[in-house]
C-alpha cells in the first residue's frame, strides 16, 4: 500500500467510505449531508489516496483564524489500522499551525451514549492528543455530544 496524503474532493468516495461504515455512518441523510460538505468550498478536503484510490477522507471548517473544527474524518474498512486516521490529523495540524492555528476541535457521540463504536472514536481521538471539554445533548443530534480539543503550537 503506498499512501499519498494530498489536498482534494472527491464527493463519490466520501459517500462510498462512509456507506462502507454502517457503525458510524448509518444514517443516510447524515451522509447525503457529507457528501455535500465534501464538495463545499467552505470545507477543507484532504484525501488518503492508495494508487489513486480515495481510502481516507477529512473535512476541515475553519471557524476563526485561530481555531478551526475536524467536520469529519473517516478510514474506508479496508484501510482500517494502517496509521491513515493519525496520518491526516497530523498533516491537518503541521498545515493549520503554519497558518497560525492554535486549537482543532471536533464533535462526536458522547460517553454516555453506550456505542463501542464510538467508545472507539473516542479512543482514537484520545490517542492523537486532543481531550475531551464538554458533553451536550440535543446538539448534533438527540443523544450526547462530545466536543474535544487539540491544541496546535503554531510555527515559528
Amino acid at each position: 500500500m503506498t499512501i499519498e496524503i494530498e489536498y482534494a474532493r472527491d464527493p463519490h468516495a466520501v459517500r462510498n467510505i462512509l456507506e462502507s461504515l454502517p457503525e458510524w455512518f448509518g444514517d443516510l441523510e447524515s451522509i447525503d449531508s457529507y457528501v455535500v460538505d465534501a464538495a463545499n468550498e467552505n470545507f477543507v478536503s484532504i484525501l488518503a489516496r492508495d494508487s489513486g484510490a480515495t481510502v481516507g477522507v477529512s473535512l476541515i471548517r475553519r471557524h476563526f483564524s485561530e481555531s478551526a473544527e475536524l467536520h469529519l474524518i473517516a478510514i474506508s474498512p479496508e484501510a482500517r489500522g494502517l496509521g491513515l486516521g493519525r496520518a491526516l490529523i497530523e498533516k491537518i495540524t503541521a498545515d493549520l499551525a503554519d497558518d497560525g492555528c492554535v486549537h482543532l476541535s471536533v464533535h462526536t457521540v458522547g460517553p454516555s451514549f453506550d456505542n463501542d463504536a464510538y467508545a472507539q472514536t473516542r479512543s482514537f481521538y484520545r490517542a492523537i492528543g486532543f481531550y475531551p471539554l464538554e458533553e451536550h445533548s440535543n446538539m448534533d443530534w438527540s443523544g450526547p455530544t462530545l466536543i474535544l480539543v487539540r491544541p496546535i503550537t503554531p510555527a515559528t
